[in-house]
């Protein structure tokens, strides 16, 4: 082999020393730009998510949107109205069913629906089990606190597991609607139903141009940080831009929704939610309208049933 003077001694080797794949220090922790450009790109996978799932051809997507309030909203009622766990449990089931016949994913779904308000409103309403606030038959004693004995009373963990459930069965229709139904067509059945027009406006310009502030958030960051030379960390001065980042926003969402208000004006725009292709009532939405009424009358008689 003929050697160059100039080649390098590590070219010339049959075979090079493999790096370190292990990481070396510590890991540094993401910033607050970072964590908020993702929770950004989070909420805008939600929301293209939902849309994907409302144009899936499932048993609730094929049903007017107007039929689907209907129905969900007298479940609703029944679900307050019931004061027994196992009706609740059994209406939280059926939820369960017409999900997966909706095409959405049960794991996702109970994911969804149990991450945050259910599992909260748990926290909320755990000190009624104690004896010390319901006062009751104790079936699980904790000692004697202060001279008086404490436990967890039947009364309490019935009261405590009949709001968990109530507020999770309720949840799980809310999301169903809200999953199986696109955003527009949902607007459009509130309107029909007699909602005030400012709500129905105020909602839907809500949703619509979120999604533009967000982008001009992420723009705003983005420049930020390609403008930052240096890396020492100044909370003080991060406070200060954030403060002048949030009046420019507030300045530029004014500017856009004076813009966006005259433009709809100039278009015909007086406040009606209307969607290009009209949509009438089938039989399969009566079928579900009186499936619903039925159930919900059925599961308040049973309730009154039980309690009796």
């Amino acid at each position: 082999m003929i050697r160059n003077a100039s080649t390098p001694s590590w070219l010339l080797e049959s075979e090079t020393g493999a790096f370190p794949i292990g990481c070396s220090g510590r890991r540094r922790r993401g910033s607050a730009i970072e964590k908020t450009i993702d929770g950004f790109a989070g909420v805008a996978r939600q929301a293209l998510l939902s849309e994907e799932i409302a144009a899936r051809r499932g048993l609730l997507q094929r049903l007017d949107a107007r039929a689907k309030l209907l129905g969900v909203l007298a479940l609703l009622l029944a679900a307050g109205l019931v004061r027994d766990i196992p009706v609740l449990l059994g209406l939280y089931g059926l939820t369960l069913v017409l999900a997966a016949a909706s095409r959405i994913g049960l794991r996702w779904f109970v994911k969804r629906v149990w991450l945050f308000i259910p599992l909260f409103t748990g926290v909320i309403v755990a000190p009624a089990m104690f004896s010390f606030v319901t006062p009751g038959e104790v079936v699980l004693p904790l000692g004697h606190w202060f001279g008086h004995e404490v436990g967890l009373t039947r009364q309490g963990l019935t009261s405590m597991g009949l709001i968990v459930s109530r507020v999770a069965t309720s949840i799980s229709l809310v999301v169903l609607l809200t999953l199986t139904t696109s955003w527009p067509r949902l607007l459009s059945a509130l309107r029909a139903l007699l909602a005030p027009r400012l709500i129905v406006l105020v909602l839907g310009m809500a949703y619509r141009y979120l999604f533009v502030l967000l982008d001009a958030v992420s723009e705003m960051i983005t420049a930020r940080r390609a403008r930052t030379v240096s890396s020492r960390k100044d909370g003080r001065g991060a406070r200060v831009v954030a403060g002048f980042s949030g009046g420019a926003l507030f300045g530029k969402a004014h500017a856009l929704s004076e813009e966006i208000h005259q433009a709809m004006l100039a278009r015909g725009y007086r406040g009606e939610a209307r969607l290009l292709e009209r949509s009438s009532l089938c039989i399969a939405d009566g079928v579900w309208l009186a499936a619903c009424l039925s159930l919900a009358l059925l599961t308040i008689g049973g309730d009154r049933a039980l309690g009796l």
